[in-house]
């Protein structure tokens, strides 16, 4: 007998290769569940430990659980070594170039929850990612003072040399961050608060929507989401179903082994796929 995963993942397969030559364009969703699938897991308590040893022996175990608090040499030391690993790790992610091979020469576009720039690390034209949560490339004030933002990599550099990887303390107070323009304190440039600066997002986020707007009336689009779950649904989840709902040829492929669920009403312009990205991708590439 063949497992019934292996079966799902056949089939949806075939139906993604037949959605994806009929569609003229593609627009490309992505939450965490996709980064996870990638090797990037905020769960994964093996790799918390491996990194952050000092923080797992306060008795911590993975990243998701750094709402705790921390003093401010330790907690930049988690936030550079963390950083470090998801945003700046060279060179281009497997899974996500087999994402970039299968979406091909359609004209599309990316909209992602994750903060870790792999789309455009990975053969996605940057100018076409909209990353409406921010990017851990980048840092900005907690006040803010400005609406300026900074690349955080010269920030974050110093840091890490300064870092004791035994006790999670940054041994030098003079590299820890401030606002070079009025010296408050200073965060990754991501969405955690009203403090959040969006400015260096929000073009993309106007260049997505014109490509949707501007669209022939006849255009076949599809909508590749992939592990998009509840922890934020309304920043790719909810919208993606919008824009099938309004867009008279649209379909909406789901990707999610969780959550796989599509709306009632989208009837057969939606599928689900309950496995991860990663089993589909490879199975689709095979």
């Amino acid at each position: 007998m063949v497992p019934a995963k292996r079966v799902i993942t056949a089939q949806a397969g075939e139906t993604i290769r037949t959605w994806l030559k009929e569609a003229d364009r593609v627009l490309v969703a992505a939450g965490a569940g996709l980064s996870a699938a990638a090797g990037y897991d905020y769960g994964d308590t093996e790799r918390f430990r491996e990194l952050l040893r000092a923080l797992h022996r306060l008795g911590l175990r993975s990243r998701y659980l750094l709402g705790a608090p921390l003093p401010e040499d330790m907690m930049w030391g988690y936030w550079a070594v963390h950083i470090d690993d998801v945003r700046f790790t060279p060179g281009p992610n497997p899974l996500y170039g087999r994402l970039r091979d299968l979406v091909g020469q359609h004209d599309h576009w990316v909209m992602t929850s994750n903060v870790d720039a792999l789309f455009a690390r990975s053969g996605f034209a940057p100018d076409r990612v909209f990353t409406p949560q921010g990017d851990y490339g980048r840092i900005q004030c907690t006040v803010p003072c400005s609406h300026d933002t900074w690349p955080s990599k010269p920030f974050l550099d110093p840091i890490l040399g300064a870092y004791d990887r035994d006790t999670g303390r940054v041994t030098d107070p003079q590299v820890l961050p401030r606002c070079p323009d009025c010296g408050a304190e200073v965060f990754p440039n991501v969405r955690v608060g009203p403090e959040f600066v969006d400015d260096a997002y929000l073009p993309a986020g106007q260049r997505l929507a014109r490509w949707l707007a501007d669209a022939p009336t006849d255009s076949a689009l599809l909508v590749l989401e992939l592990g998009a779950g509840f922890n934020t649904p309304g920043v790719i989840r909810l919208p993606m179903e919008n824009v099938v709902r309004r867009t008279p040829r649209a379909r909406l492929v789901r990707i999610n082994p969780d959550h796989p669920d599509v709306p009632a009403d989208l009837g057969k312009r939606a599928l689900a796929v309950p496995v991860g990205a990663d089993r589909l991708l490879d199975r689709i590439a095979r």
